[in-house]
């Protein structure tokens, strides 16, 4: 098995003090928003055999069937299936949708026969894959998750007594849910940006006098976002608050945004994102609307369920990850963590050993398929492999 170096990314959103807080190290004061644990091609773990330094995403290419299991090829091919990252959100992250994998393969091929530069701004499908996903919480979390029902919606809208908004709400009670939701989005995404800047405004001072956790969240995405119209898109999501330990598994068609707070992330192998607002980029809002699943869902906070060895299994109807989480007192006994599929196990607390190596919070160990690997210690870790 193998310690890995993992690539932590900059992006604007990302918190300055958590994943420093949680690797034990002075903040730098610039965001780190997420460390990816993987070999996905845009930023995949390093890992040294003892001939230098060379990427995850080369060691699987160079004997997939030792590193993964003839298994795991032959049902998801020569590349680890999932990515794993430690995400902490600053400030909130775009409002998005990611599409299942029919609608990501044409995407995909069409943008290819198109000709359109894989790293062009305005490129939706950066490749064939869907990306189902996982969050769970490492700190108390607020995220956005999935249509809530159109009278829910209404309520929420209208309790501010805001004028600009109450044709929003009289669309939402004057139609049947499917239509209610798909005509106040696409009215939403393709209004006046100037009429919709006031909107937001006038909607961010109701918000602010309202108070209250869940207004609360919609005045600071106004703050962060002044004018764009996702602000107004949030409203017709279910408003989630996560503990520690607890959990979020967002489908294809769902929209979600992750607004504060750390966590644990793993996905399928994917960089699909089609985005509804909260940020400068690209919005295709015909392709989003074609992507986006219209009906009201429970957020579903998943609890991990324990077992007789110790593993806390997070449940998910996913075969290309599979999340489970060991909280380890001392003086435990060991656990066995062989097994058929590639496995990664990430530190949160703690010093546990895993197969001899010691661990310290934020690092993280790959271990091929068939390993012997056996875990020790008192700590918490998360472990991540597939379903085979």
């Amino acid at each position: 098995m193998d310690r890995l170096t993992n690539t932590i990314r900059p992006y604007a959103w990302g918190s300055t003090t958590l994943i420093p807080g949680l690797l034990g190290i002075a903040p730098s004061g610039e965001p780190q928003a997420e460390m990816w644990m993987g070999a996905h091609p845009g930023a995949p773990s390093r890992l040294d055999r003892g001939s230098g330094a060379t990427s995850l995403s080369e060691v699987i290419a160079a004997d997939p069937a030792r590193e993964l299991g003839r298994a795991v090829v032959a049902r998801f091919g020569p590349r680890l299936p999932f990515l794993l990252k430690v995400l902490a959100a600053g400030a909130p992250l775009s409002l998005q949708v990611h599409p299942d994998l029919a609608q990501a393969k044409r995407g995909y091929e069409a943008e290819e026969r198109a000709g359109i530069p894989i790293d062009a701004p305005h490129r939706n499908y950066k490749d064939a894959n869907h990306k189902p996903e996982l969050i769970c919480a490492l700190t108390p979390f607020e995220g956005l998750c999935g249509f809530s029902t159109p009278e829910e919606a209404a309520r929420t809208m209208a309790a501010l007594e805001v004028d600009s908004l109450k044709p929003y709400v009289d669309l939402l009670r004057a139609h049947p849910v499917e239509a209610a939701l798909r005509e106040v989005l696409t009215a939403v995404l393709t209004a006046d940006r100037e009429e919709m800047a006031t909107t937001v405004a006038e909607t961010a001072a109701a918000c602010d006098h309202l108070g209250g956790a869940q207004y609360a969240a919609y005045a600071s995405l106004a703050h962060h976002f002044p004018g764009d119209p996702g602000v107004l898109a949030a409203m017709l999501l279910n408003y989630v608050q996560l503990q520690p330990g607890e959990a979020l598994f967002l489908g294809a068609g769902v929209p979600h945004a992750y607004l504060s707070g750390m966590g644990v992330e793993i996905m399928a192998n994917s960089d699909n994102v089609l985005r509804c607002g909260l940020t400068p980029k690209h919005v295709d809002v015909p392709e989003l609307l074609r992507v986006v699943r219209f009906e009201p869902t429970d957020p579903g906070v998943l609890r991990p369920e324990a077992s007789v060895t110790e593993e806390e299994l997070y449940e998910t109807p996913i075969d290309e990850f599979r999340l489970s989480r060991f909280v380890r007192a001392e003086g435990a006994a060991p656990t066995e963590l062989t097994a058929a599929t590639p496995q990664i196990v990430l530190c949160t607390t703690g010093s546990p050993s895993l197969g001899g190596l010691t661990l310290a919070p934020g690092e993280a160990v790959f271990v091929p398929a068939e390993e012997t690997a056996q875990l020790s210690g008192k700590g918490t870790v998360f472990r991540a492999t597939v379903v085979a």
